[in-house]
């Protein structure tokens, strides 16, 4: 017997009825995404090493520990898994001078890997959403993104989301507050750990993002970089807050917020909860407006977010909120194998109207009894049975088993008018959660005249 191959760690596979998830909130991401009128671009997931290292910042976490990177054996180019998807979209926009027109927003979703351990809610690879407006100067975008997440949020009907703020200036305005920085880590030095000793000449400001208890206090007392900025900096964060504060967008100013990613400048901002434990942070962004130049493109002001989706399922798991699940409008319970081909013909021509229809499939001992049968027709959610017995076929009719309404009637229908009765069959069942409806199968071929329920806690709709 060969050796069981697993998943890679911290790879996961995603599987019904947990995939049912995704695919609901990916609806809900279009649906949000068209109505903000963001289009959606895709990436490879397989890029030049430089672009991250260029775009992200050689001195970061993610670039000096967590890319997934090798050379290519066929012609020794250096290549890299995206850790993340802004630099990927950037470096597409600028090939394709998609800019050459005006602003554009667009919109991404996911894969990205980072080699990290694997814990709740962050996983080597994860998925991310993101939402990008390139060649837009102005508050005004960076607060409609913010809008277009706070959307999300409710139509997600996640609550216990706060939103926290800060300003990253220009670069300039970070030279003179990097210097003071600097100094006063330096006067302070036996109080930092390695990382901060590592990052203090080349990247001090990520300093202030650590998550070192022991360093609190002297990340406290830092010089603040707000207190850095000019008229221009000061102006646009003026008009972001004056934006939220007009749609009553709540929302905290964080000194410390800098982000992890070397590209930012101007506003910054994360979506954060406390319901996910250390992984509180569930979509987080902002301004970037050089990072095109350091692509190799054209000077273009960006500004965008990326939301985790594992992270925002979890938070959906944690809260509570029923997510519908997928399930056939009708279910075909076939007596007998000769029936099969009748059955397959009407599923066709039902699936073609838009009918949701699941065949019963023989397995090793046959079709299985009438009573099993009806069984799995329970399991599969379905609002009816098709049930095409021998006595119903000879007349030309089949018959219609309701499944989860308990005073419905079991009815005989044409098989000939089939186009005339589909469109009663796409219904919406009420959730098997109040109660396990009647599966008794019909007096046909000589069936008993009840059936156990299906076995098994019911499922949630």
């Amino acid at each position: 017997m060969a050796e069981k191959l697993n998943a890679v760690k911290g790879m996961n596979d995603i599987l019904p009825p947990e995939s049912a998830r995704w695919e609901w909130l990916e609806a809900i991401v279009r649906e949000q995404m068209g109505r903000f009128a963001y289009r959606n671009v895709r990436t490879p997931i397989l890029e030049h090493t430089a672009l991250f290292v260029r775009g992200i910042g050689e001195v970061t976490d993610i670039v000096e520990k967590e890319m997934y990177s090798f050379e290519d054996k066929l012609n020794g180019e250096q290549l890299t898994l995206r850790p993340e998807n802004t630099a990927s979209l950037v470096r597409a926009v600028t090939e394709h001078s998609l800019l050459y027109d005006g602003g554009k927003r667009l919109w991404y979703m996911g894969p990205m890997f980072r080699h990290e351990r694997p814990q709740r809610g962050r996983y080597r690879q994860f998925h991310q959403i993101g939402a990008e407006a390139l060649g837009f100067a102005g508050p005004d975008v960076d607060a409609e993104l913010i809008l277009l997440a706070t959307a999300l949020w409710k139509a997600l009907g996640l609550a216990d989301i706060r939103l926290e703020l800060n300003s990253l200036g220009q670069p300039a305005e970070r030279a003179l507050h990097r210097a003071e920085l600097i100094t006063h880590f330096e006067q302070h030095a036996e109080q930092l750990d390695e990382d901060a000793k590592r990052r203090l000449h080349s990247n001090p400001l990520r300093i202030l993002d650590t998550k070192n208890p022991a360093m609190k206090d002297i990340v406290e007392s830092a010089p603040r970089l707000m207190d850095f900025l000019g008229a221009e900096s000061l102006a646009h964060f003026d008009g972001l807050r004056a934006i939220l504060d007009a749609n009553g967008i709540a929302y905290t100013i964080n000194p410390r917020l800098v982000r992890g990613l070397d590209y930012y400048n101007l506003s910054v901002f994360e979506f954060v909860t406390d319901r996910l434990g250390a992984q509180g942070t569930v979509c987080a962004g902002g301004r970037y407006d050089d990072l095109i130049v350091q692509i190799g493109g054209k000077p273009a002001p960006a500004v965008g977010w990326a939301m985790g989706v594992e992270r925002v399922l979890e938070l959906v798991k944690e809260q509570g909120t029923q997510v519908p699940l997928p399930r056939p409008d009708v279910y075909a319970v076939v007596p007998d194998a000769a029936a099969m081909p009748v059955a397959l013909r009407t599923l066709q021509q039902l699936r073609a109207l838009g009918v949701h229809a699941q065949m019963h499939a023989a397995g090793a001992e046959g079709l299985g009894s009438f009573k099993s049968q009806f069984k799995k027709a329970d399991a599969s959610g379905a609002a009816y049975a098709l049930v095409f017995g021998a006595d119903e076929l000879a007349r030309g009719e089949l018959t219609l088993k309701p499944l989860r309404d308990r005073d419905a009637a079991q009815r005989s229908l044409p098989l000939a008018d089939w186009a005339s009765w589909a469109g009663t069959l796409q219904s919406s069942a009420p959730s098997e959660t109040a109660g396990r409806p009647d599966v008794s199968p019909p007096p046909s071929q000589g069936a008993p005249a009840a059936a156990d329920s299906a076995d098994g806690s019911p499922s949630t709709h």
